[in-house]
């Protein structure tokens, strides 16, 4: 596949592809419509605080994580055209009430429930997958992604113009992300009715079980419990910080903590119900995977997508403080690491796909991830402005080209089960971003890049040790068990039954 090939908008798949990364776009326009407007928040509501909004910014982020476990169920039992279409109707609920609350407590809650779109990134990552063959499928993941997620900065380029001269005064905040959050909703409708869940009736294979995330041996259950703690147990750090803040007392906090915990145990309960069985039957030969492979791309999103969060968060400051820049300037420049999205995660996945080895292509990413944030961690005032601007835009482009390459590598590890994979691959990106936006309060940004960069070796080391060249990775079709031929022939016999009752009633 090359760049060309996306002008041939009569093709099924590039159309497909383009419903769908326009999907992905209004949803991180509207989950990142606040940061633009947040100085208007603030001049027009007097009983909000700077640190209220930083508050809200980790709220932002919070829910995300357990919302792309659940998503990722979801998607594999019901197919992600109408897993992506409710998402988009629901989530501009909360948008509404954050557009339009009166209290702090309001607009904090309706934040913290919207950060569940950010889920709708694993949505879009499974339908291409259903849509596009192995060969093509790192291009495929990476434009996708690369394109939607710049509509964060779409959102930071275009919301305070249109909050300025198409509604005005004190309340235009209000209006553009209520705009926002309508359109979201219609687009959705839209998507409903606009595609399918691939080409064929069995394009989408459902696994056997959609409660937890199938394994292939004892010892892979015991890894799946280990890793599936902390994308729950990283919440605890957000009640501390409410907590901290003052919107929680300790009777409250506690309440919080032991949701968190029957969170976790409710999540190993379900892991134990749904293999236990299947272990005890025996998984055949053929069917079997890797959980390895899982735990390493797990690693690489919490060190690739969870910098870039905590990143461009707080790059603006370090420029305006390092180098003496006015706030517009150096938001333009640390807006220089979102735009790279356009380019870089297109590239990645289409990195992936030409040099014939996806797993080497991962290596070299989460090493060049690291090389750049020691880079970045030694810049301070005597360093030139244009070689740091470089630095950061260079930086960026391994990091975002790591995300495409992530994602051109899951679909081939078990294919009935890439929702669930990409849904815990894309939770841990949100467990990095909240541990790296906690690691920052305590740290300056020198100490901050150096731990990132700490952070992209360990995950270098651990694909090194752990990450496979996936099976059929650059082939036709996906590789298919005995399990996945059973499953294919099932879904064939139903959908030709129901085209036959239908037929009847006509």
């Amino acid at each position: 596949m090359i760049v060309a090939d996306l002008f041939k908008y009569k093709s099924p798949e590039i159309r497909a592809l383009h419903l769908t990364w326009v999907a992905f776009f209004i949803c991180f326009y509207v989950w990142f419509n606040m940061a633009p407007l947040a100085s208007s928040m603030l001049r027009s509501v007097d009983w909000l605080t700077a640190d209220d909004i930083r508050l809200f910014a980790i709220c932002n982020v919070a829910l995300t994580i357990p919302a792309r476990i659940l998503v990722g169920m979801a998607l594999d039992r019901y197919g992600p055209r109408r897993v992506f279409a409710v998402l988009m109707v629901t989530m501009a609920i909360p948008a509404l009430f954050f557009a339009f609350g009166t209290t702090k407590m309001q607009l904090m809650v309706s934040r913290l429930v919207l950060s569940s779109i950010g889920a709708s990134f694993v949505v879009g990552i499974h339908m291409t997958a259903l849509w596009f063959k192995p060969k093509d499928i790192g291009f495929a993941e990476g434009f996708y992604a690369g394109w939607g997620n710049f509509g964060s900065a779409a959102a930071a380029m275009t919301l305070p113009t249109i909050a300025l001269t198409m509604f005005g005064g004190e309340d235009g905040w209000r209006w553009a992300i209520g705009t926002s959050a309508v359109v979201m909703a219609a687009y959705g409708v839209y998507y409903w009715f606009a595609i399918t869940d691939g080409p064929r009736y069995d394009s989408h294979l459902k696994p056997r079980k959609a409660a937890a995330l199938e394994v292939s041996t004892w010892g892979d259950m015991i890894k799946l419990i280990l890793w599936t703690i902390p994308m729950l147990g990283i919440l605890c750090l957000l009640v501390w910080r409410v907590q901290n803040m003052g919107y929680l007392g300790p009777t409250g906090a506690a309440i919080c903590y032991l949701a968190i915990a029957l969170g976790v145990l409710y999540q190993i309960v379900q892991i134990l119900r749904v293999n236990v069985p299947i272990l005890k039957q025996g998984v055949p030969e053929d069917d079997k995977y890797n959980f390895n492979n899982v735990a390493a791309l797990n690693s690489t999103y919490f060190a690739n997508f969870g910098a870039e969060l905590a990143v461009v968060s707080m790059l603006p400051m370090f420029f305006e403080m390092t180098w003496g820049l006015t706030a517009t300037t150096a938001g333009i420049i640390a807006a220089s690491f979102a735009f790279v999205n356009l380019v870089a995660r297109p590239m990645g996945g289409a990195v992936s796909d030409r040099m014939g080895n996806r797993r080497f292509v991962m290596l070299c990413y989460m090493f060049g991830i690291g090389v750049g944030f020691i880079l970045m961690g030694l810049l301070d005032s005597s360093w030139p402005l244009a070689v740091a601007i470089a630095i950061t835009i260079g930086c960026s482009v391994f990091v975002q080209g790591a995300e495409g390459a992530t994602f051109g590598i899951i679909p081939s590890i078990k294919r009935r089960l890439t929702g669930q994979i990409s849904g815990m691959s894309g939770a841990y990106g949100n467990v990095g971003a909240v541990f790296y936006l906690t690691v920052f309060t305590f740290t300056t940004p020198t100490q901050f890049f150096y731990i990132i960069a700490t952070g992209a070796f360990i995950s270098w080391i651990i694909c090194l040790l752990w990450l496979e060249e996936p099976e059929s990775a650059f082939g036709e079709t996906y590789y298919e068990s005995s399990v996945d031929r059973a499953i294919n022939i099932d879904a064939i016999k139903a959908q030709e039954a129901i085209d036959r009752a239908k037929g009847r009633l006509s």
